[in-house]
Protein backbone atom coordinates (compact mmCIF):
# COMPACT_ATOMS: atom_id res chain seq x y z
CA UNK A 1 0.00 0.00 0.00
CA UNK A 2 1.36 3.28 -1.24
CA UNK A 3 1.09 5.56 1.80
CA UNK A 4 2.42 9.02 0.23
CA UNK A 5 0.06 10.73 -2.11
CA UNK A 6 1.26 14.11 -4.73
CA UNK A 7 -0.53 17.14 -4.95
CA UNK A 8 -0.04 20.28 -6.99
CA UNK A 9 0.32 22.91 -5.38
CA UNK A 10 -1.50 26.49 -6.05
CA UNK A 11 -2.37 29.92 -4.75
CA UNK A 12 -5.22 32.04 -4.65
CA UNK A 13 -4.45 34.97 -2.21
CA UNK A 14 -2.55 33.68 0.93
CA UNK A 15 -4.05 30.20 0.63
CA UNK A 16 -1.57 27.24 -0.31
CA UNK A 17 -4.29 24.91 -2.19
CA UNK A 18 -3.53 21.33 -3.39
CA UNK A 19 -5.07 18.87 -6.12
CA UNK A 20 -3.69 15.23 -6.58
CA UNK A 21 -1.97 15.74 -9.73
CA UNK A 22 -3.62 12.71 -11.44
CA UNK A 23 -6.33 14.79 -11.81
CA UNK A 24 -4.96 17.56 -13.33
CA UNK A 25 -4.75 17.49 -17.32
CA UNK A 26 -2.68 20.37 -18.20
CA UNK A 27 -1.94 24.00 -17.09
CA UNK A 28 -1.84 26.93 -18.90
CA UNK A 29 0.12 30.20 -18.70
CA UNK A 30 -1.36 33.56 -20.56
CA UNK A 31 -4.60 31.80 -21.52
CA UNK A 32 -6.77 33.70 -23.52
CA UNK A 33 -10.37 33.46 -21.41
CA UNK A 34 -13.60 34.32 -23.44
CA UNK A 35 -16.23 36.18 -20.60
CA UNK A 36 -20.08 35.22 -21.24
CA UNK A 37 -22.53 37.54 -21.27
CA UNK A 38 -24.63 36.88 -17.78
CA UNK A 39 -23.03 33.97 -16.19
CA UNK A 40 -22.39 33.85 -12.97
CA UNK A 41 -19.44 35.86 -10.83
CA UNK A 42 -17.63 32.33 -10.04
CA UNK A 43 -17.74 31.63 -14.30
CA UNK A 44 -14.37 33.65 -15.63
CA UNK A 45 -15.46 32.68 -18.98
CA UNK A 46 -14.88 29.99 -21.49
CA UNK A 47 -11.37 28.29 -23.11
CA UNK A 48 -11.14 27.10 -26.46
CA UNK A 49 -8.26 24.30 -26.05
CA UNK A 50 -7.21 22.54 -28.88
CA UNK A 51 -11.03 22.96 -30.73
CA UNK A 52 -12.63 22.19 -27.58
CA UNK A 53 -14.78 24.59 -25.31
CA UNK A 54 -13.98 24.34 -21.36
CA UNK A 55 -15.37 26.67 -19.11
CA UNK A 56 -13.23 28.22 -16.33
CA UNK A 57 -13.95 28.85 -13.27
CA UNK A 58 -12.62 31.74 -11.24
CA UNK A 59 -11.50 29.78 -7.62
CA UNK A 60 -10.99 32.99 -5.98
CA UNK A 61 -14.72 33.63 -6.49
CA UNK A 62 -15.92 30.54 -6.11
CA UNK A 63 -14.16 30.13 -2.60
CA UNK A 64 -15.40 34.25 -1.54
CA UNK A 65 -12.55 36.09 -1.96
CA UNK A 66 -12.23 39.25 -3.14
CA UNK A 67 -10.85 39.74 -7.03
CA UNK A 68 -7.33 39.93 -7.69
CA UNK A 69 -6.08 43.20 -9.15
CA UNK A 70 -6.85 44.09 -12.77
CA UNK A 71 -4.00 42.23 -15.07
CA UNK A 72 -2.83 40.91 -12.22
CA UNK A 73 -1.40 37.44 -14.06
CA UNK A 74 -2.99 34.09 -13.34
CA UNK A 75 -2.59 30.51 -14.46
CA UNK A 76 -5.53 28.00 -15.56
CA UNK A 77 -5.17 24.55 -14.55
CA UNK A 78 -7.36 21.97 -16.80
CA UNK A 79 -9.13 19.26 -14.64
CA UNK A 80 -10.13 16.09 -16.01
CA UNK A 81 -13.94 15.36 -14.74
CA UNK A 82 -16.12 12.57 -15.40
CA UNK A 83 -18.32 14.85 -17.06
CA UNK A 84 -16.01 17.52 -19.27
CA UNK A 85 -12.86 19.17 -18.49
CA UNK A 86 -12.85 22.45 -16.37
CA UNK A 87 -10.03 24.66 -15.55
CA UNK A 88 -9.64 26.45 -12.78
CA UNK A 89 -8.13 30.39 -13.00
CA UNK A 90 -5.77 30.46 -10.21
CA UNK A 91 -2.97 33.40 -9.08
CA UNK A 92 -0.20 30.80 -9.92
CA UNK A 93 1.20 26.92 -9.68
CA UNK A 94 3.46 25.87 -7.80
CA UNK A 95 5.28 22.41 -7.10
CA UNK A 96 4.54 18.97 -6.84
CA UNK A 97 4.53 18.05 -3.25
CA UNK A 98 4.63 14.51 -1.56
CA UNK A 99 3.31 14.05 1.34
CA UNK A 100 1.86 11.04 4.05
CA UNK A 101 -1.08 10.04 3.81
CA UNK A 102 -1.41 9.50 7.43
CA UNK A 103 -0.70 12.96 8.59
CA UNK A 104 -3.68 14.32 6.66
CA UNK A 105 -5.96 16.35 8.81
CA UNK A 106 -9.25 18.21 9.27
CA UNK A 107 -9.79 21.58 7.88
CA UNK A 108 -8.12 24.33 10.26
CA UNK A 109 -11.26 26.23 12.82
CA UNK A 110 -10.08 29.02 11.53
CA UNK A 111 -11.19 28.63 7.64
CA UNK A 112 -14.46 30.06 7.65
CA UNK A 113 -17.54 30.27 5.04
CA UNK A 114 -17.52 29.14 1.44
CA UNK A 115 -13.81 28.67 1.65
CA UNK A 116 -14.35 25.82 4.52
CA UNK A 117 -17.20 23.65 2.60
CA UNK A 118 -14.93 23.87 -0.49
CA UNK A 119 -11.72 22.04 1.52
CA UNK A 120 -10.96 18.10 2.54
CA UNK A 121 -8.12 18.78 5.01
CA UNK A 122 -4.92 19.81 5.58
CA UNK A 123 -1.23 18.51 5.31
CA UNK A 124 1.60 20.38 7.10
CA UNK A 125 4.20 21.35 5.41
CA UNK A 126 7.86 23.20 6.77
CA UNK A 127 6.34 26.41 6.59
CA UNK A 128 2.97 26.44 5.89
CA UNK A 129 -0.55 24.25 5.61
CA UNK A 130 -1.32 22.51 2.40
CA UNK A 131 -5.13 22.60 1.85
CA UNK A 132 -6.79 19.96 -0.22
CA UNK A 133 -9.44 21.01 -2.57
CA UNK A 134 -12.55 18.78 -2.18
CA UNK A 135 -12.95 19.02 -6.11
CA UNK A 136 -16.55 17.34 -6.62
CA UNK A 137 -17.62 20.68 -4.51
CA UNK A 138 -15.55 23.21 -6.02
CA UNK A 139 -16.45 22.20 -9.51
CA UNK A 140 -20.72 22.02 -8.83
CA UNK A 141 -21.55 23.76 -12.01
CA UNK A 142 -24.92 24.03 -10.35
CA UNK A 143 -23.76 25.43 -7.57
CA UNK A 144 -21.35 27.54 -9.51
CA UNK A 145 -23.90 28.42 -12.45
CA UNK A 146 -26.38 29.22 -9.10
CA UNK A 147 -29.03 26.65 -10.51
CA UNK A 148 -28.79 24.32 -7.31
CA UNK A 149 -31.33 23.61 -4.90
CA UNK A 150 -28.89 23.75 -2.05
Amino acid sequence: MNDRKQYCTLRVADLLLGIEVGQIQEILRDTSITPVPLAPPTIRGLINLRGQIVTAVDLRRRVGLDDAEHGAPFMTMVLGTAEEPLALVVDAVGDVVEVLAGAFESPPDTLKGEARRMIEGAYKLERELLLVLKLPVVLDLGAVRGTTTE
